[in-house]
């Protein structure tokens, strides 16, 4: 029975707002003296991508993330230098940022891509120079854990990059051992199951084929993974084979995309791509942080 003070009182919760400086975060907030030739930074790692994440979770301009954090330092009492846009904007540039941590276990990796509008001018340039430019957008491919909904790898390319051609770079990044790769139609080529195969041979490759899709002229002797999807279509139907395989899994997928649109949004704000994929890493980072939190589990009432 659903106790229903309770539950209000955590969708309440989900809008309350606590911020906290460790002592240890604090003391790392200016960088350490350099021993090498060359300017001395005055922020640390640590603080450039604090704020850069308060930046993508407020999606906030970078202006507006100076000014935020100043509030904040301001209502916490706390006598720290704020960083200012143009630092920012500057250190995003070769920002690093780590890498996800893979389960010890083997990963059944989820990929999908999804496009990512690019920040237009103003409606005040366009009334002054009576035109607009064409809506420029970049595609964003991502490697999902099945099991925890993390994003443990992303890429980011230009908008005609094929599907397949991005599962090495993928792949390159996930540290656990990979069970299984599922993906949608897009990844049906030879050289993705050749990828994986090259990552790890054992790994199930969950692609659905096309309807015109044939066997192989090996399929008597060395039948491929490809020739038994078919033949698992054949016998049981396409639905059937979906079911049995775990290909509606990368559904999942789609909802980690979801998530990051709903959360972060849809669109890029940053103006060179270098500090694009600094910002879409701060996002990925930002999501599974949120993920480790509170995950919601949903049960099927039937």
């Amino acid at each position: 029975m659903t106790n229903w003070a309770e539950y209000d009182a955590s969708l309440r919760q989900r809008g309350s707002l606590t911020v906290w400086f460790t002592e240890e975060a604090i003391a790392a907030w200016r960088a350490e003296p350099r021993t090498t030739r060359g300017g001395q930074p005055h922020y640390s790692v640590l603080t450039i991508r604090m704020a850069l994440t308060l930046r993508a979770v407020f999606r906030l301009a970078l202006r507006q993330t100076e000014g935020l954090i100043g509030s904040i330092f301001q209502l916490l009492g706390l006598n720290l230098a704020v960083p200012d846009h143009s630092t920012l904007s500057r250190r995003a540039e070769t920002l690093e940022v780590p890498r996800p941590v893979s389960r010890s276990g083997p990963v059944h990796l989820l990929v999908d891509s999804t496009g990512l509008r690019l920040c237009e001018p103003g409606e005040w340039l366009v009334e002054k120079h009576g035109t607009r430019r064409r809506r420029a957008w970049r595609k964003l491919h991502i490697g999902v854990d099945a099991e925890t909904g993390e994003i443990l790898a992303s890429e980011l390319t230009t908008n005609d990059v094929d599907d397949g051609s991005q599962v090495e770079p993928l792949l390159d990044q996930i540290t656990a051992p990979l069970a299984s790769f599922i993906g949608d139609g897009a990844y049906n080529q030879t050289n993705v199951y050749d990828t994986v195969a090259e990552h790890r041979p054992i790994a199930d490759v969950i692609v659905p084929p096309r309807s015109t899709a044939v066997l192989s002229e090996m399929v008597e002797t060395t039948p491929t993974q490809r020739d038994r999807h078919l033949h698992s279509i054949a016998e049981h139907g396409r639905m059937g084979w979906q079911k049995r395989s775990g290909s509606t899994r990368r559904a999942l997928a789609e909802t980690a995309i979801s998530r990051l649109k709903r959360v972060i949004g849809d669109a890029l704000r940053s103006r060179t791509d270098r500090r694009r994929r600094t910002e879409v890493a701060i996002a990925a980072r930002a999501l599974n942080r949120m993920l480790e939190l509170g995950r919601p589990k949903s049960i099927r009432i039937v």
